[in-house]
């Protein structure tokens, strides 16, 4: 018997072996309780505050951390004000985005050239934009994080590519934390989950070389959020 026919053999022999069930700390069958393995985590997960107040409180603390800039507004006009200092100030003359409400309404807004990625895009191109404006699943005011996948956000590159990302959201769209986070995701997209899912925190960043702290090394330098 050859060494493949030996490697073959061992991984048809544990195959037949039945793998432990996610979160069941060992049983080979799902729970009889169909309680989520991640309702759980609250138990030991730190304090998100009791309302939605104290959430996005929570949340502008956790961005201004992660050198993210957020931005709550009281109306589509204080939004549409915003977009056009963030235009001027950083002198943008094109941008990358993906159909959608929101980010239809931000185009329409700033008045450049964009790039869309729902048909089909050139990724060197996509380099070229000043900013990427996407929208998203969810704000997580545990982490300071956005929740974002390859349908939300306009594929798997608009996030990444530009150096700037600016996300558009709604205020209904801020969860307390990862859990309810996970659950918003399941229940948006089971069974039919998006090749991507997402969670950044900040912009991209680096500390490899002397602990000293690089944006931008591997993604975009800035993240916004504007939120109405």
């Amino acid at each position: 018997m050859s060494e493949r026919e030996n490697i073959l053999g061992r991984i048809r022999e544990a195959l037949q072996t039945r793998a432990p069930f996610p979160g069941s700390h060992g049983e080979t069958v799902a729970p009889v309780s169909a309680e989520s393995p991640a309702s759980h985590a609250r138990e030991w997960l730190p304090s998100v505050g009791a309302n939605i107040e104290e959430q996005f409180n929570l949340f502008a603390r956790n961005t201004a951390d992660l050198k993210a800039d957020f931005q709550l507004f009281a109306s589509r006009e204080e939004l549409k004000i915003a977009l056009l200092k963030l235009r001027d100030a950083e002198k943008w003359t094109r941008l990358a985005s993906h159909g959608g409400t929101l980010t239809d309404f931000a185009c329409k807004t700033l008045g450049l050239p964009v790039m869309l990625t729902d048909h089909g895009y050139d990724v060197q191109e996509m380099e070229k934009c000043d900013a990427g404006i996407s929208e998203c699943d969810a704000l997580i005011a545990q982490t300071g994080g956005v929740a974002v996948t390859s349908r939300s956000a306009g594929g798997r590159a608009l996030s990444v590519l530009p150096p700037h990302h600016v996300v558009i959201a709604r205020r209904e769209q801020l969860v307390a934390d990862l859990p309810a986070a996970f659950e918003l995701l399941r229940q948006k997209y089971t069974p039919d989950y998006p090749s991507m899912i997402s969670f950044i925190t900040g912009p991209s960043r680096t500390g490899d070389i002397e602990r000293i702290l690089v944006l931008g090394a591997h993604g975009p330098k800035k993240l916004t959020i504007l939120v109405f």
